[in-house]
């Protein structure tokens, strides 16, 4: 019977788990609120921890539903099993298949954005609107910005940092922050602790992998953008992110979609201003 670890702050993450079985393997989830449905998508090293504040605010309107990928938080984080973007997408859609969600709408951010528009894509008629920030879906290949960090990561020294000094928490992350501030101890411990092994890392190492592994598959879903353009985005943008610069935001940029920056939020905007989201998302959602 899988449990809430000891670890974990229940003043900061005050919701019940939910575990369901996917390929199984047992995916942790929280499921909050009543009404419309929200989907909360998370990226690396992130899980769904990473939404309370938004959860815990939203939940007195909507359904909020946010999930742990396959290697990451609360759950589990098998050494043999596939972590390509296209696989976690495919397992998301059985999830959203297995819950059976209808008419839900959806927000993600980093690696998140790009493995759940694959599923609007394919399934336009079950999403209402769409809520992301600071993500991309489109080939890195030939971008030095990406390529370059890439290119290091698929070395000894790259899996070394990766799997023995959990290199996207310890240094990354905090290096993402506009305001460091931010990322209290308390907060990253949270982080910290849901990839405390080195064989709990393997899935973070293998997005590390994928920054040039999916660009095809990227790629193919990108040129399909078109097929949901008519609907409505909201889409934020910490413009302090050194990882996914602010010239990326020009791609996403079109006439249905509402834009809101925040000029002093690095990547994970949804830490940083969780309030001012907050006051967006129910305005948008309304």
């Amino acid at each position: 019977m899988n449990s809430q670890p000891a670890w974990l702050d229940k003043k900061l993450f005050p919701f019940e788990s939910k575990w369901i079985t996917i390929e199984q393997n047992q995916l942790h989830y929280i499921d909050e609120g009543k009404g419309e449905t929200i989907l909360f998508v998370h990226g690396t090293p992130e899980w769904s921890f990473g939404w309370r504040d938004l959860i815990k605010e939203l939940r007195k309107q909507y359904r909020c539903i946010a999930f742990d990928m396959l290697g990451f938080g609360l759950s589990d984080k098998p050494m043999d099993s596939d972590y390509t973007c296209e696989a976690h997408s495919k397992r998301l859609e059985k999830f959203i298949q297995q819950l059976d969600l209808r008419n839900f709408h959806l927000i993600a951010n980093d690696f998140g954005g790009g493995i759940s528009l694959p599923y609007v894509i394919q399934h336009s008629e079950n999403v209402g609107k769409i809520m992301f920030f600071n993500t991309w879906m489109w080939s890195l290949k030939n971008d030095k910005h990406y390529s370059g960090p890439a290119n290091v990561m698929n070395t000894f020294i790259g899996r070394l940092m990766y799997m023995n000094f959990n290199f996207p928490v310890n240094a990354v992350m905090p290096a993402a922050f506009g305001d460091k501030k931010k990322l209290t101890k308390e907060i990253h411990a949270h982080y910290k602790n849901a990839l405390p092994t080195t064989a709990s890392r393997v899935g973070a190492y293998a997005f590390a992998k994928e920054l040039m592994n999916a660009s095809a598959w990227w790629q193919s879903n990108w040129d399909q953008l078109d097929k949901i353009s008519a609907k409505p985005f909201l889409i934020f943008w910490g413009m302090k992110d050194s990882f996914i610069p602010p010239r990326e935001l020009e791609k996403w940029k079109s006439p249905s979609a509402k834009v809101v920056v925040y000029p002093d939020a690095g990547h994970f905007v949804q830490e940083e201003k969780p309030e001012e989201m907050i006051e967006e998302i129910l305005k948008f959602l309304k």
